[in-house]
């Protein structure tokens, strides 16, 4: 285990730890006490039948949701609906590489096991039925990896999802996107001071984690974005000086061991894995009223990968969200994204299921 400050709540907001216990994980091996941070906006009725489910993505925690995706002038309004985000496995949140201790100080750093999407889902239903008595989901949605964790659900649990909205990413990984992650992963483990995950801060891996960031920058966001010159509206001066002020300290704060057990998940999301590869069987089984949302200008996860999906869930609609941002449009920077996704789930949720 070593300190990061960043991962905490002046970061990140108020948030609570959950205890699940031993969590067995699909690769083998387990984390024998698994702590999911959990943070919950509303109130849940007599009934515990208005939850929804939000899921995080790569990177990211509960805070982007808290600031920009909730509130009683959103589709996700806590005056009517007890919203929990669960931080997933390796968020540098709930259990991961840099932070396991106690019972789970065998699996730090380098040791940590490999966890899939799946593993997050079954931590997420236990957390729901056992500690909240959550058995059905009005909504589960997420953003990226949030998406491919909202698919988990509607393919492994139809029976407690009424509704779901995967928002720019996919239920299976393409190679294109599996490659790019790779890079990713290389651009930190390549830095020396990575020590084979071993290393002693998070400032030892500074090289590979700005490197990491420039990866971001090809890809998280869209040429548009470039040409247009969209780092202005953020009050930057220059590319550099978008690169130096806003990616780089956001990647380098972070830990490295936890971004790797993210992205090894997120290489290898797959609901087909259910069906023994089958993918239209897989997405067959969602009973869940559905709205795939992805991003026009997304370079990894493209509308035409996306719809290729939507086609193959029953009772789904397509519904594309335009952003010049690209896949990184998800932060709600721009002031045209909220207001589209907040129409798509405010219909997916006003929707008799």
């Amino acid at each position: 285990m070593i300190e990061n400050p960043f991962y905490s709540p002046e970061f990140h907001g108020d948030y609570d730890l959950v205890g699940i216990g031993r969590l067995d994980l699909e690769e083998g091996g387990s984390i024998p006490d698994c702590q999911l941070a959990v943070a919950t906006f509303g109130e849940l009725n007599e009934a515990r039948d208005n939850a929804i489910l939000v899921t995080t993505w790569y990177s990211g925690t509960h805070q982007i949701f808290r600031d920009v995706y909730i509130g009683p002038d959103h589709a996700l309004n806590p005056d009517r609906y007890f919203i929990v985000c669960v931080n997933q496995i390796g968020s540098g949140l709930s259990t991961s590489p840099h932070n396991a201790d106690g019972p789970n100080a065998d699996i730090a750093m380098s040791n940590f096991p490999q966890v899939r999407i799946g593993d997050d889902v079954v931590a997420q239903e236990r957390l729901l039925r056992e500690h909240f008595g959550i058995e059905k989901l009005q909504l589960v949605v997420g953003g990226s990896m949030g998406a491919q964790q909202t698919y988990e659900w509607a393919v492994r649990f139809p029976g407690k999802v009424l509704r779901a909205a995967p928002i720019a990413g996919t239920a299976q990984n393409t190679p294109h996107d599996f490659l790019f992650t790779k890079a990713l992963n290389e651009a930190i483990t390549s830095d020396p001071g990575f020590a084979e995950g071993e290393y002693k801060s998070n400032a030892d891996v500074v090289a590979g984690l700005r490197r990491h960031a420039g990866i971001w920058a090809v890809m998280g966001f869209s040429t548009e974005f470039w040409k247009q010159e969209g780092w202005r509206a953020l009050e930057f001066e220059s590319k550099e000086a978008f690169m130096e002020g806003f990616l780089e300290p956001y990647f380098t704060a972070m830990d490295p061991n936890d971004l790797l057990c993210l992205a090894w998940k997120w290489q290898r999301g797959d609901v087909a894995r259910h069906t023994g590869g089958d993918l239209a069987a897989a997405l067959g089984r969602i009973t869940a009223k559905t709205f795939v949302i992805p991003i026009d200008e997304d370079m990894f996860f493209p509308v035409r990968d996306c719809r290729a999906e939507q086609e193959l869930v029953p009772d789904s609609e397509l519904r594309i969200t335009e952003d010049i941002l690209g896949h990184l449009g998800l932060f709600g920077v721009a002031p045209t994204f909220m207001a589209q996704i907040d129409r798509h789930l405010g219909e997916l949720l006003a929707t008799e299921v």
